[in-house]
């Protein structure tokens, strides 16, 4: 799917009426080909066939013409995209002023150039934007050329301590961004030491010994990141618990959250909620999790789309230890809940999550239902590996349930050849375990005088990693303990 497509197929209704009356703004007689590309891509989706529409639009098979008709579409959506959001945001308003100032600059207006240039300067001050004002005290010194009024020395010295700053943060920003993208793609269910955590925790260490720089409400937010980080890639819930409840008091007390920091309010109410769950105080944590939906309802629902699925997770993840028919309630719910569909991996946790409640009150058929539906879905192809590895294992512990040993027979030598990389490595040789005891049931069936059997799941069990993991789909423990009565 072309660029094009996608950003059409992601337009609201709003941008698609804004983007009508944008394109009709110039008058042209018969039906517009970029109108009608538009249209064409737009209730196609999916099924949008490139080469029929170019021959519709020309059917002499001019390819040239519509490669342009298309480039053109692209331009005007992108306009339209622009000219709807431009100075929406804070950050957005003070580009448009650096904007405005070049126009001026350029046309050697240089009194409405310095006039936009410090309305720029006031915004990004105020925003802390260092990037931005790096760029507008370069412009300030580009302007002290034309005029004898503005003192370039000034501004050479402001560029300087900003480019400090800026140095400094950006240090921690590429390894946090390091961290987020390893922990975002293994969906923590990969297990092992990320190599990045020494160099994020010397990181924070410089940084927390500088008191000067510890002052600024930006540099602290970036501290909060990055300390919040290597307690969580440690698994360290109970300081993590502590230090999330005691920052966000402290930023609460002291108005540090605004409309531009909105969105790491609402990621550490999120992690709160998700880290209190870990340390098994349900209530706290539903009652975060309201509070991360008061706060997804400010400054007029910013944000609101993105954190939505994070509210609904705080709600299964806890109902799901205090009331599983009320869990499972919920993710029926979501099932085909409209707004959440475009968010990533969101079927992966509604299939799954009822799959695994499912089986928790023993109702297997419907268990593997959820499975299958899940397995079929695009998202889960582009899930972790290891996470697909894992929901494999599950299923083979709701097939054995299901007296299904035919499909257990074929289905574990295929598992041991498609992960014969990942059952090589030492943290999953509970999975290879496992396997083996599956498979010894599916070919000689489940008898408490198999000497055999009992001596597979007493190895397994008295194993040092056998006491569970936070990477198991289906405890492994549990379940054997369960099924075959130990």
């Amino acid at each position: 799917m072309d660029i094009i497509n996608r950003i059409i197929e992601s337009m609201t209704k709003e941008e698609l009426r804004f983007f009508k009356i944008y394109i009709s703004r110039n008058t042209a007689e018969g039906d517009r080909k970029d109108v009608l590309l538009f249209d064409y891509i737009r209730h196609k989706g999916e099924k949008y066939n490139e080469d029929k529409v170019a021959l519709k639009l020309y059917p002499d098979g001019e390819k040239n013409s519509f490669y342009r008709l298309k480039n053109r579409l692209i331009e005007e959506v992108n306009k339209s995209l622009t000219l709807q959001y431009f100075g929406e945001d804070e950050a957005s308003n003070t580009l448009q002023f650096i904007s405005l100032a070049y126009l001026f600059f350029n046309r050697n207006n240089y009194p409405v150039a310095y006039h936009f240039i410090r309305k720029a300067e006031k915004k990004a001050t105020v925003q802390e934007n260092y990037e931005l004002l790096d760029i507008i005290y370069s412009e300030y010194i580009k302007l002290s050329h034309e005029m004898v009024s503005i003192n370039p020395e000034t501004y050479i010295k402001l560029r300087k301590e900003n480019s400090v700053r800026l140095r400094e943060i950006r240090q921690i920003d590429d390894v946090l961004a390091a961290v987020k993208y390893k922990l975002k793609i293994t969906q923590n269910f990969s297990p092992g030491e990320n190599p990045v955590i020494q160099m994020l925790s010397k990181t924070v260490d410089d940084f927390s010994q500088d008191s000067e720089l510890k002052k600024s409400p930006a540099l602290r937010f970036k501290i909060y990141q990055a300390v919040s980080q290597v307690l969580l890639q440690h698994h360290d819930y109970k300081n993590l618990e502590d230090y999330l409840i005691t920052t966000y008091t402290q930023f609460t007390d002291e108005h540090l959250f605004n409309k531009g920091n909105h969105l790491t309010k609402l990621q550490m109410l999120t992690y709160s909620v998700n880290t209190l769950f870990k340390n098994w105080k349900v209530k706290q944590s539903l009652e975060y999790a309201e509070k991360l939906k008061a706060a997804m309802e400010e400054f007029g629902k910013l944000h609101y789309d993105k954190y939505l699925f994070f509210y609904y997770n705080s709600l299964v993840i806890n109902y799901s230890k205090i009331d599983l028919d009320k869990a499972i309630e919920i993710l029926e719910q979501l099932e085909n809940n409209e707004q959440l569909k475009k968010t990533p991996f969101y079927e992966v946790f509604v299939y799954l999550n009822l799959a695994i409640f499912r089986f928790e009150k023993g109702d297997y058929r419907n268990a593997i239902k959820n499975l299958n539906k899940l397995v079929v879905h695009e998202s889960y192809k582009n899930a972790d590996r290891s996470l697909r590895f894992r929901i494999a294992i599950a299923e083979l512990i709701i097939r054995l349930e299901l007296d299904d040993m035919e499909f257990l027979d074929y289905r574990t030598t295929q598992i041991k050849k498609e992960y014969k990389d990942l059952l090589q490595n030492d943290e999953n040789k509970r999975e290879l375990k496992l396997i083996e005891i599956i498979r010894y049931v599916a070919l000689h069936g489940i008898s408490k005088k198999n000497k055999k059997l009992n001596e597979l799941i007493t190895l397994f069990l008295n194993d040092e990693q056998a006491a569970g993991s936070d990477t198991d789909v289906i405890n492994y423990n549990k379940w054997l303990k369960s099924k075959f009565e130990l």
